[in-house]
């Protein structure tokens, strides 16, 4: 039998900030290479062009940068540059286009707008479906550096209402923190969905990172049920997939 070498059992596993298992750099690469390669076949579903226009994105790039090497009398030292300012440009594309896609996916649906806030970038505390309707109108909300940020979805006067009650409810609590409010819609005063996450992730930082912690304990004493909201659904019945979930926080 063969034995286990002394301090073997006493390993412990490297963990990262949020507690779990650190993933080797190779294994982490590799899975995101197979996101990559699941993004682009679902992207490609919804979008037939988009082989060809990463390819115009390739060609005109790397063309060029290439002709900017030969004006410079160093075609052969340019052209890895061109290659890879190429498929820089392509991948920029790509993202774009899957970004774009997996919008009209969701746009018009019922918790569409959460599904973009779970999406976006840095340090957002989303609390999807604090109040609702039957008719799968909702009012989400988002702590963040600028404050307090409510988000409503569905038919602009009843949300609109569901909002004043919400920000009575946590003016209680948040004291002098922004309170900021959305609609996400079309219309005169409303924020596109496609402009939601650019629109929140604008807003002025108003509060330190202490603070916001500070915040989050505050808000969350004040307890109430959620509303039950579809995390973005798909046409067909089906869910937005990881891969484009990671796409989209990358475009």
């Amino acid at each position: 039998m063969a034995r286990s070498k002394p301090g073997d059992a006493g390993k412990a596993l490297k963990l990262d900030k949020n507690g779990q298992p650190k993933v080797g750099r190779f294994k982490k690469l590799g899975n995101n290479v197979r996101l990559i390669k699941q993004a682009y076949s679902l992207t490609r579903k919804n979008d037939p062009k988009l082989p060809w226009i990463m390819l115009i994105a390739f060609v005109a790039v790397a063309a060029v940068v290439e002709l900017l090497g030969i004006l410079l009398s160093l075609p052969l030292v340019f052209i890895p540059v061109a290659i890879l300012f190429g498929a820089l440009a392509a991948l920029i594309v790509f993202g774009r286009r899957a970004q774009g896609s997996a919008y009209r996916q969701v746009e018009g649906q019922p918790g569409a707008a959460a599904w973009v806030l779970d999406g976006m970038r840095g340090d957002w505390r989303v609390s999807a479906g604090v109040a609702g309707t039957r008719e799968l109108d909702a009012v989400h909300r988002v702590l963040g550096r600028p404050g307090v940020i409510l988000v409503g979805e569905g038919s602009p006067a009843r949300v609109r209402g569901m909002i004043a009650q919400e920000k009575k409810r946590i003016a209680r609590v948040v004291g002098d923190t922004p309170i900021y409010d959305v609609v996400v819609g079309d219309g005169e005063g409303q924020i596109p969905l496609p402009k939601l996450s650019s629109h929140i992730m604008k807003l002025p930082r108003n509060i330190s990172a202490a603070e916001l912690n500070a915040l989050a304990r505050r808000v969350s004493a004040l307890g109430g049920q959620r509303m039950p909201v579809p995390g973005g659904p798909m046409p067909g019945g089906r869910q937005m997939s990881v891969s484009q979930r990671q796409v989209r926080r990358r475009g």
